[in-house]
């Protein structure tokens, strides 16, 4: 990181040196702003990504938000339910209970 720090601070006094001072101050800040390169989001790495409904049986191929969302909602469903029949019995045994004392 020290590296890098230093090679931005060479480059930033490089380009103060060349800038003239006839040179509109807005041309020299807008010279002076970094620049990202091919850090958006056009350098792709690997397969493109495809969504979660053309090939739900293949979870890798899927789009990160996608799988995020997927996963979420399974991990709902596998608690809900659970929840649900864990608790969906004892009522119906109190009321029997009830209903048989009476």
């Amino acid at each position: 990181m020290a590296t890098s720090l230093a090679a931005m601070t060479a480059r930033r006094a490089a380009t103060l040196a060349r800038l003239s001072p006839s040179t509109a101050s807005a041309a020299r800040a807008a010279s002076l702003i970094p620049r990202r390169g091919l850090a958006g989001a056009s350098d792709h790495h690997g397969p493109p990504r495809i969504n979660l409904w053309e090939d739900p049986m293949s979870p890798s191929k899927w789009k990160e938000e996608h799988f995020v969302i997927a996963s979420l909602s399974g991990w709902f469903a596998l608690f809900y339910g659970s929840y649900k029949f864990f608790t969906s019995g004892k009522k119906d045994k109190e009321e029997k209970v009830a209903e048989a004392a009476q």
